[in-house]
């Protein structure tokens, strides 16, 4: 699962919501997801703050399309009208809300919403024709079917359950992609062996899922996906036989195609914000499908690795592979599939060891074309999802040498090396060869260590047209539209 892209050179805690102008751009998919022409005259954008908007000379005489991303430590917000151009752009910190000494996640995110959608200038909300939003893939919340309220705190991204493995394993094909402790399916059946509340009023929801639900007030509803992680099987679009067998299948959600219309905005929202009556609320999707859809690589063997707190790669390919001993599983992508996986390495280690300054200043030091004789294995903390699923795993960052460069070097180089065992891990499973990558999220900005990845990987490597899932989000709104 990939994290939003901040604004420094790798991945590095954001400040203050920064925005930019963007010259027009055509969108072209040869997936059949868009096809929009650009035909408006480049125009002035809207820029504001997180304390208000100023509005510069916009002339808006169409639709424009909201889309939202909910990464790993923040979320983003683009505005696009039908050519693709961005109107607007900002960002925001998730507030640390507290409960019993633990982070309230749900809160935050609650929160964090709201603010995302105050920041959309005033003078733009009338001409929101559709909203969508992407989340972290496998961020599971149990909620109570008629309120909506959370059963328990929710289970995070990268949370394994190995309590839930051995059951899952038993009901599901060898090597499924729910056989992972990660797994959506896992967290479900961990709940539900170990919570002792009501389980006839139980709904399973994602993080995407729930936040959606607050602007559209339809509960249990997803999108294809997000279900993935739970048994969700987007070839046959539908829950297979042997988990709707399972004791708990009834709270499983309804499954949409991602950019799915599901119901126009509540009232009480609409108001508030100032959205339009007819304003749509479409499915949304993972952040890594949503920032691949942002990258618009759209042929087989072209892929984005996503750079951000984790490292997520996604590989558009002819054919589905589903492999859980090492966390390889295909996302629907019309009649292809988007084959890859989510390690736990990435930019929340560097950002554990650098600060901002350090990681731009060290990097100008770097020669990315002398290889780093360093071999670490940068994880947060204890397990890995990809392209080794062992959540006893520990993480390697030692020895330290006496040199910062160096070091640097070594984390930025073995992270590559992760990045290369994953393709190449693919490629052995019977995926389309990766031919070309495209970088999205954070390390994108960082050309050191787009050098060092290149060689390391012995591909092309390029930054995405756009980078930023919140923009892939808004493409899904933009087809919901449609």
């Amino acid at each position: 699962m990939a994290a939003s892209a901040w604004s420094s050179p790798l991945l590095l805690r954001p400040s203050s919501r920064q925005f930019r102008n963007y010259r027009p751009r055509r969108l072209v998919s040869g997936t059949g997801l868009f096809n929009v022409e650009n035909k408006r005259k480049s125009r002035m954008m809207t820029v504001g703050s997180s304390k208000g908007n100023v509005d510069v000379g916009l002339e808006v005489s169409e639709g424009l399309y909201l889309g939202m991303d909910f990464g790993t430590s923040g979320a983003r917000y683009a505005l696009i009208d039908k050519e693709g151009n961005i109107h607007a752009e900002g960002k925001r910190e998730y507030p640390l809300h507290m409960s019993k000494e633990t982070v309230d996640w749900v809160q935050s995110w609650k929160v964090t919403l709201f603010l995302l959608l105050e920041d959309v200038p005033v003078s733009l909300r009338p001409f929101v024709a559709s909203i969508s939003l992407d989340g972290t893939s496998a961020t599971t919340l149990i909620v109570d079917s008629s309120t909506g309220e959370p059963l328990s705190r929710p289970f995070l991204y990268s949370e394994s359950c190995p309590d839930a493995l051995p059951l899952v394993k038993s009901i599901a094909p060898v090597n499924h992609t729910v056989c992972s402790g990660s797994s959506t399916l896992c967290k479900l059946v961990s709940w539900w062996n170990s919570d002792n509340s009501n389980k006839e009023s139980a709904a399973l929801l994602h993080q995407a899922d729930w936040l959606l639900w607050l602007l559209h007030g339809n509960l249990g509803v997803s999108d294809y996906n997000n279900a993935l992680k739970v048994g969700y099987d987007p070839e046959i679009d539908s829950y297979p036989p042997w988990l709707l067998s399972q004791p708990f299948s009834h709270v499983l959600p309804s499954v949409r195609a991602p950019g799915t219309s599901i119901g126009f905005i509540k009232e009480d929202i609409r108001t508030r914000f100032g959205f339009p009556e007819n304003c749509l609320v479409c499915a949304g999707t993972t952040d890594s499908i949503a920032a691949f859809l942002a990258a618009r690589a759209t042929q087989p063997g072209k892929a984005v690795t996503s750079l951000g707190s984790t490292l997520a790669i996604k590989l558009l390919s002819i054919n589905r592979i589903e492999d859980a001993r090492f966390g390889v599983y295909s996302h629907r992508l019309d009649d292809k599939w988007l084959v890859g996986g989510a390690s736990n390495t990435g930019g929340a280690v560097l950002r554990q060891i650098f600060t901002d300054e350090q990681l731009e200043k060290l990097s100008e030091h770097i020669n990315p074309m002398e290889a780093s004789p360093l071999d670490y294995y940068p994880l947060q903390s204890v397990g890995e999802r990809f392209p080794v699923a062992d959540p006893k795993m520990v993480p390697r960052l030692h020895p330290r040498p006496e040199s910062d460069v160096e070091y640097l070097h070594g984390i930025l180089e073995s992270i590559a090396r992760i990045e290369a065992k994953g393709y190449s891990l693919l490629k052995d499973l019977g995926a389309t060869e990766a031919e070309q990558v495209f970088t999205a999220g954070g390390g994108a900005k960082n050309e050191k260590w787009t050098k060092i990845r290149e060689r390391v990987l012995g591909l092309p490597v390029c930054r995405a047209p756009q980078t930023e899932a919140a923009y892939g989000a808004a493409l899904l709104a933009l087809r919901g539209a449609q």
